[in-house]
């Protein structure tokens, strides 16, 4: 704590640095997601007698998540590091609540009510993270290369992870919330022969499962559970093609009609009624109809320069709690993209996660544009002398 204010009361005077090819990037992708959200969703939302319907849904969330980001952006960074553990305690009884007062949709309860507005209390969760962690790492210092320091980090969110997998059936979600605590630890401690093997360990795991599955289904398939069915439909899509391995066979037929160009924007077949989730999970897929390879190799690439801005800024950031902010939101968009392909793409099974700041959800847009504003907050510590 001490270095890091020495380092605030060191800096000079000087022109702040504002990231506007990351302001660019995201704002490209939030208007090319709203784009998207209404070619996707207008066939079945015109059924439904309004075709503006999921536009103006992602339409006004993206408003007021570009208003909260521009006032996050301008409050100092580290007015909140008073909020880490409110942050941690919140997110769990935000998640806590879902048992009385949650709203069920597509057979699953993630979201709670505050007034007109429907929250998903796992974007909730992710910030809260990335607040809780950033702090914790920043307190421990070197204490973080130690077993203890080392298991404190990694083992801390997992019963918020543990909860949204549990209460609000969010596996994908608990991925990510690990996922962002192990980034952090990494660029923290880079303990490489400590993160192999618990890559080794991830993965010895996830063969296990895979291989329990198999041998359950051959035995008694009616005991697997719908996971269990998704694995299954991942290791041969085709032959649950009526059931569990349906919305990834449409997925792949989407990607694969749509070519090198694509059949042209609003053109899609798979979004009248053959893709679920055609504007949520899938909507990349979509993208690879309409616009081809070329569209979503674009997509691709710009995440890759917004990853790429983020790392600039997280490797300039004044001090290591502004590094750390940065790198949370780092792993949060990277890991939620890769799982978010792997999954249209069937490289993992069907996890059901949204593409960032594209895919609709008014809380993902809402939450991930708030992170932003923190990332700009530490740019803005950056004086152009330091780049």
């Amino acid at each position: 704590m001490a270095q890091r204010n020495a380092s605030r009361r060191g800096q000079k005077k000087g022109e702040s640095f504002m990231d506007y090819s990351l302001l660019f990037i995201v704002l490209f992708l939030v208007g090319f997601g709203m784009v998207m959200v209404f070619s996707s969703s207008s066939y079945e939302a015109n059924l439904r007698g309004d075709a503006t319907r999921y536009l103006r849904q992602q339409l006004f969330a993206s408003i007021l998540g570009l208003v909260a980001m521009m006032v996050v952006a301008n409050i100092p960074y580290h007015f909140w590091e008073r909020f880490a553990v409110p942050a941690y305690i919140g997110s769990v009884v935000l998640i806590l609540l879902i048992i009385p007062f949650g709203y069920s949709s597509g057979g699953a309860t993630r979201w709670l009510y505050i007034g007109p507005i429907s929250l998903q209390v796992a974007e909730v969760a992710k910030l809260g993270m990335i607040l809780f962690l950033s702090s914790l790492i920043c307190t421990l210092n070197k204490g973080i290369r130690t077993n203890k320091g080392f298991m404190l980090v990694l083992l801390s969110p997992a019963p918020v992870a543990l909860m949204l997998w549990q209460i609000t059936n969010n596996l994908s979600s608990a991925i990510i919330v690990m996922a962002i605590a192990v980034l952090m630890l990494f660029v923290s401690c880079p303990d490489y022969k400590r993160f192999f093997l618990l890559g080794l360990i991830t993965l010895a795991v996830a063969a296990a499962v895979v291989f329990y599955v198999v041998q359950t289904a051959e035995a008694h398939v009616d005991d697997l559970d719908f996971r269990g069915a998704r694995i299954l439909a991942w290791l041969d899509p085709e032959a649950y093609a009526d059931d569990t391995g349906f919305q990834t066979i449409q997925a792949l037929y989407a990607i694969g009609s749509g070519g090198v160009l694509g059949k042209g924007l609003g053109q899609s077949m798979q979004k009248r009624g053959f893709l679920p989730e055609a504007q949520n999970d899938m909507i990349f897929s979509i993208i690879c109809e309409e616009l081809g390879l070329f569209g979503g190799i674009a997509v691709i690439v710009m995440f890759l320069l917004l990853i790429w801005r983020l790392m600039i800024i997280a490797n300039n950031a004044p001090d290591l709690y502004g590094a750390l902010l940065v790198v949370g939101v780092m792993g949060h968009i990277a890991v939620q993209v890769i799982l978010n392909i792997a999954v249209v793409t069937n490289t993992i099974p069907n996890t059901g996660i949204s593409l960032p700041f594209i895919s609709y959800g008014g809380s993902s847009v809402m939450f991930l544009l708030i992170e932003i504003g923190l990332t700009l907050s530490v740019a803005k510590g950056i004086h152009l002398k330091d780049l």
